[in-house]
Formats: C-alpha cells, sequence, structure tokens
C-alpha cells in the first residue's frame, strides 16, 4: 500500500478537468483482483436473501442462485464478478487476467444466468435485491459491453437475459416508488440511481433515463440543507447526503447543479479547508462496523463526482477533492481481505474508487 498512496493522492486529489493519473499499480490491482477470485466461487460462509413458499425451497446458495452464490452475498458475488471484468478489460496482460477471465467464464453461462432469471422471476421476489444488486447487475452488463473481446461479448450475450430482467424490475418499480430511501445501506435509492443511470446511458436506453429524470425531480431536485453532520450512522457504507449529490450531478448540467448543490449541501468550505472528516473503524471483523471502510471509499468517489459536476471554475472543487483524498488515504489500507467480512465486497469500492465510476 506505501507504493499506492502517492499514485492515490494524484488519482484523487487531481483537479476533474486535469488528465487522469497514471493506471492502477499492477500490484494494488493485483491485491483487489485476487479479493474477488477467493470469493466469487466461495459457496459458504453464506447470507441468502431469500423467501421460502414451502420445504422445497431449503436449498443451498449454489442451487438457488448458481451463478453469483459467492462472496458471501448475491450482490457482493455480482460485483465481484464486475470487479473482475474492469480489470481484465483494464489490464489484459496483467498475470491476473487469466484468471479473471477464467472465473468469468465459468459463471457467465447461458444455462447458469436462465437458472438466474428463473430465480428472480419467481412470485415472492418482487424485492429480491431491488435495487442495490440489481443495479450492481446493470453495472456488470455495462462493463461488459464496453470491453471489446470475443469472449466478453459472449458472456455478454449470456448475461442479457438477466440485465433484460433486472432492467424491466426496476422499470416497473419506479413509477410505483412514491419517496425516495435515505439509508446508508443497500436499500439507498440515491446511489443505485448512479449505477443505472449510467447503464442507461451507456446502453442508449431514453426510457430509463426519462424514469430516473422524473425521480429525481420527484425525490431531490427541492431538497435543502441535507443533514451532512448527521453522518455517518453506525453501519452505513453510503452517504446519504454525498450519493444523492452525486447522482444529481449526473441528471443536472453544470450550472444548475452548482445552484441545486449551493441549498443542498450550503457548508462546502470555498478553500480546500479540510471538511468531513473520514469515518472511524473500530472492528474490521465486524461485518457491520467494518461498512465505515466502504464508507470512506464511497464518499471519496462520490466527492470526486461531485466535483467533476461543477463547473471548472467552481471555488467548491477544491475542498471537495481535499476531501475526496483524505477519504480515500483513510480507507484504502484498510483494503486487505484480512477479515472476510470487509474482504468479501471492499476491493469493488477500491477499485471503483481507482479505475473511475464509469465504464
Amino acid at each position: 500500500m506505501r507504493t499506492l498512496l502517492p499514485w492515490l493522492m494524484l488519482a484523487v486529489a487531481a483537479p476533474a478537468a486535469a488528465a487522469s493519473p497514471g493506471p492502477l499499480p499492477v500490484e494494488a490491482a493485483a491485491r483487489f483482483a485476487q479479493l474477488a477470485l477467493d470469493c466469487v466461487q466461495r459457496e459458504y460462509p453464506n447470507k441468502i436473501s431469500h423467501v421460502l413458499a414451502s420445504d422445497r425451497d431449503a436449498r443451498t446458495p449454489r442451487e438457488l442462485t448458481p451463478v453469483f452464490y459467492g462472496c458471501f452475498d448475491w450482490h457482493s458475488d455480482v460485483h465481484g464478478h464486475w470487479l473482475l471484468a474492469r480489470l481484465a478489460r483494464l489490464h489484459p496482460d496483467a498475470p491476473y487476467a487469466p484468471l479473471a477471465r477464467a472465473a468469468l467464464a465459468r459463471s457467465l453461462t447461458p444455462a447458469g444466468i436462465a437458472a438466474e432469471v428463473a430465480y428472480l422471476g419467481t412470485p415472492g421476489r418482487a424485492s429480491f435485491e431491488r435495487p442495490y444488486g440489481l443495479a450492481w447487475l446493470l453495472a456488470l452488463a455495462a462493463e461488459l459491453r464496453a470491453w471489446g473481446d470475443a469472449d466478453a461479448r459472449a458472456w455478454s450475450a449470456a448475461l442479457a437475459p438477466l440485465e433484460q430482467a433486472a432492467a424491466a424490475r426496476l422499470s416497473d418499480w419506479l413509477p410505483k416508488l412514491a419517496y425516495p430511501i435515505r439509508t446508508g445501506e443497500h436499500n439507498q435509492t440515491a446511489f443505485s440511481f448512479g449505477l443505472v443511470w449510467d447503464w442507461a446511458a451507456a446502453t442508449g436506453d431514453s426510457a430509463m433515463l426519462a424514469l430516473l429524470r422524473g425521480k429525481a425531480a420527484t425525490f431531490y431536485q427541492r431538497d435543502r440543507d441535507c443533514p451532512i453532520a448527521y453522518e455517518p450512522s453506525g453501519e452505513d457504507f453510503l452517504s446519504p447526503c454525498l450519493a444523492e449529490a452525486d447522482f444529481m450531478r449526473r441528471v443536472l448540467a453544470p450550472a444548475q447543479f452548482a445552484q441545486w448543490l449551493g441549498a443542498f449541501l450550503p457548508g462546502i468550505p470555498r478553500t480546500d479547508k479540510p471538511w468531513l472528516a473520514p469515518g472511524i473503524v473500530t472492528d474490521r471483523s465486524d461485518p457491520k462496523l467494518a461498512h465505515i471502510d466502504g464508507l470512506n471509499l464511497s464518499r471519496a468517489w462520490m466527492l470526486r463526482g461531485i466535483a467533476r459536476g461543477l463547473p471548472a471554475r467552481d471555488a467548491r472543487r477544491a475542498a471537495l477533492e481535499s476531501a475526496a483524498a483524505a477519504h480515500a488515504a483513510a480507507a484504502l489500507p484498510a483494503v486487505t481481505g484480512e477479515h472476510y467480512e470487509g474482504g468479501h465486497w471492499l476491493g469493488t469500492f477500491a477499485v471503483y474508487l481507482l479505475t473511475g465510476q464509469r465504464p
């Protein structure tokens, strides 16, 4: 990690208009890839979110969801596959790339995906992995689509039925969702809306973009004075305030976003003085307390995204970029895999931060 931190400080603190820093160092990418390789086909321990309609539904994770049964839970396995696809695409000659490709090939088969689609469509599972896991599934689909590789095209084709099912599930849900979900965990709407927006933009799904624009206007456009001083809650891995702003910078033009942000987070300094201290992690072996490492990572990329959404001369960018650097530097050394409680998912958050959010 000592060799990564200087690169990280450039990656996080550089002005959004500047050229991106050099590629993610091979040793860091290898470490994050190994975290995913260690879990994407590891069935136990496992925490399933599963509705049983009868005794017949008491089955193992591998039987229930034969593709995404690893990494402790379904959504972590989905974004573990995203991590492998992202790193293999960006570093095709890295030593871990053949292992990543082999893992993707084992998982993304037409038969396995058909079973996943059947599971998702079973009555009683309307809220399964909604919205977080479904949003990450779309992010995985977008990553495969962005990869100009014959195998990736085959994996993308295999995944397509589940991609379509996930998008349809969200499209059906969004018109009925009357209120935003403002938690700091999986159910939060703003973060997932950002992932889904990026997928819809990449695939040209104008209907999904229109749905999300409508929810941005209804849920968030009139928000004021977000109570960021009340964050974090003790088990957050997402910031309700920053995730909302990071979504809205996708929806609004820079000048509009700058005005909206001034009302939503009026306390952002117009200098680079310290603002928004990183969260404190007291026990990384506790799966909920370890969420704070993820909060620091997600805050870092959200702060960068918010800065990038502002006009180039906006004076708040310096404070946002400085806070992003502090959060990333606090969290990245903890992404080691020492404890499976964090090791099964934090690598994804680290890669999402260090390689840029969008496909």
